[in-house]
């Protein structure tokens, strides 16, 4: 049974910073493309960023190209998401999700974890 479970959501103010985890159990996580993304109140889910299977290659939205971070670790099975410079538009449920075909394309993405929240008080 493939699972996708984050964590590391939370309240915190403007300008500050936290730092998600995404913990993948039950796929060849080497294999796989992690993806972050996330839907704020009443708007469509939008892509954050994604990390190849290797690691060596990351993507990210020209939203937060900067101040956002992705790095995975292939031995704990898990990506991390290290978010700086926060602002109030970046409150959203956060989602990791993977795919075999790196893609900015949500549709591709085969497995996802239930979200965690983030709230940016200004």
């Amino acid at each position: 049974q493939v699972q996708l479970v984050e964590s590391g959501g939370g309240l915190v103010q403007a300008g500050g910073s936290l730092r998600l985890s995404c913990v993948v159990s039950g796929l060849t996580f080497s294999r796989y493309t992690i993806a972050w993304f996330r839907q704020a109140p009443g708007k469509e889910r939008d892509l954050v960023g994604f990390a190849l299977s290797s690691g060596g290659f990351t993507h990210y939205a020209d939203s937060v190209k900067g101040r956002f971070t992705i790095s995975r670790d292939n031995v704990k099975n898990t990506v991390y998401l290290q978010m700086n410079s926060l602002k109030p538009e970046d409150t959203a449920v956060y989602y990791c999700a993977a795919t075999t075909v790196p893609t900015v394309a949500e549709s591709r993405y085969d497995y996802w974890g239930q979200g965690t929240q983030v709230t940016v008080s200004s």
